[in-house]
C-alpha cells in the first residue's frame, strides 16, 4: 500500500494546504512526531484526528505496506527519519510505496521570515545585539555598503551574494530596532519598510502599473523626476536639493548636487564660482566629468584600484628581489 509523507513549509500560515494535501489527510491514518505541529489545531478542526507517536521507522514501513498511512512531518521536514523509513522499507520483501506530498510551499522571498525570525532572536537572546541602537550601527552599514560595491567592481558574484546577506541584514536590524518604539514616536517594523517601498515604486512607475504610456527609458526618467518634484513639494521640502544626503562621501555628493540643479534648469554659471582652491577644482572637475558623462566616483576609484595593484606589484618584486639575494 502507500505511506505518504505530507510536508509543510514553516513560511507559511498553519492551514493554508493545497487540494491534494487536503485530499490526502482525509485518505487514511494519521500520525505525527510533533506535539506542536502547528497544523494540529486546523486539522482538529476539521474533524481529521491526527496521533502523536514516538517516530519508528520499521512500524512506520511496516503500517504502510498494510494500508495508507499519512506521515504528518515536522516543519524541518524529518529528513533522517525518512532515510530511515526508505532504508526499512528497502529490507521488506513487499515494501510500501512512499509518497511525498507538499502541501505548502515557499513564494519567493520567503526566506526573509526566517532572517526576520532570527533576527528577532539575536536582539532578545545576545547580549550584543541587544544594546545596539541605531548610531552604533551605522559604521557596520557603510561597511557593509561597501563591501557590496566592492565585489561588484571585483566581478564577484558569489561573493556579492554573501554581502548581499550582510546588508539586508542590516536593513533588518534597523527595522527590528525601530519596532520596539510607539508608532507615535517614530516606531515601524520591517513590514512598514517594505509596505513603504512597494508603494513608491509603484507611484513612481506609472508606465508599469498604470496607463502611462512611456517611449523609452529617458521618458521615465523624465517622469521620474516630475514625481519625485511633486513629492518633495508634499513634504515641505522648499529646495530642489532637499534630500541629497550630505553624508556621502564628497565626490557623490558633489556629482549629486550638479546633476539634481542640472535637471531643474539651474544656470551652469553657479557652479564655476564656488569654493577656491584645490575644492574649486575639483568641483570643476567632477563639472567637466558630467559634461563628458563619466561617473567622478567610479572613476577615482577605478584609479585607485589600479595604484593599488602597482603597489602590490612593486611589493612582490622587492620581496623576490630580496629572496633572490639570499
Amino acid at each position: 500500500m502507500t505511506l505518504v509523507v505530507l510536508t509543510t513549509s514553516p513560511r507559511v500560515a498553519p492551514g493554508l494546504l493545497s487540494g491534494r494535501a487536503w485530499s490526502v489527510l482525509g485518505s487514511g491514518r494519521v500520525l505525527t512526531g510533533s506535539a506542536d505541529h502547528p497544523l494540529l489545531p486546523y486539522l482538529a478542526d476539521e474533524g481529521i484526528p491526527v496521533e502523536v507517536v514516538a517516530p519508528d521507522p520499521g512500524a512506520l514501513a511496516r503500517e504502510g505496506r498494510d494500508g495508507t498511512l499519512v506521515w504528518l512531518a515536522a516543519l524541518n521536514g524529518d529528513e533522517p527519519l525518512m532515510r530511515a523509513v526508505g532504508r526499512a522499507a528497502l529490507a521488506m520483501e513487499d515494501p510500501p510505496v512512499i509518497e511525498l506530498v507538499p502541501g505548502s510551499y515557499d513564494l519567493p522571498g520567503a526566506r526573509l521570515l526566517d532572517l526576520v525570525t532570527v533576527m528577532d532572536r539575536l536582539r532578545r537572546d545576545c547580549p550584543w545585539d541587544a544594546r545596539q541602537t541605531h548610531a552604533s550601527l551605522v559604521p557596520y552599514l557603510l561597511e557593509e555598503s561597501y563591501e557590496v560595491l566592492e565585489t561588484i567592481e571585483d566581478g564577484d558574484h558569489a561573493a556579492l551574494r554573501e554581502e548581499l546577506g550582510d546588508l539586508l541584514l542590516q536593513v533588518v536590524f534597523h527595522a527590528r530596532l525601530a519596532q520596539e518604539r510607539a508608532p507615535e514616536d517614530g516606531g515601524f517594523d520591517v513590514d512598514d519598510v517594505a509596505g513603504g517601498i512597494v508603494d513608491k515604486l509603484v507611484r513612481r512607475h506609472p508606465h508599469v502599473f498604470a496607463e502611462t504610456v512611456v517611449s523609452g527609458a529617458e521618458e521615465v526618467s523624465d517622469n521620474w523626476d516630475t514625481i519625485k518634484a511633486a513629492e518633495r513639494a508634499e513634504k515641505g521640502w522648499e529646495s530642489l536639493l532637499d534630500g541629497v544626503p550630505m553624508g556621502q562621501p564628497a565626490l557623490s555628493l558633489t556629482h549629486g548636487l550638479q546633476g539634481r540643479a542640472e535637471r531643474a534648469g539651474v544656470p551652469e554659471s553657479l557652479s564655476r564660482a564656488v569654493g577656491q582652491g584645490i575644492g574649486r577644482e575639483l568641483f570643476d572637475l567632477v563639472r567637466r566629468a558630467r559634461a563628458a558623462g563619466i561617473d567622478p566616483e567610479a572613476e577615482l576609484r577605478a584609479a585607485a584600484r589600479a595604484y593599488r595593484e602597482r603597489v602590490r606589484t612593486w611589493e612582490r618584486s622587492g620581496r623576490e628581489a630580496a629572496t633572490g639575494e639570499r
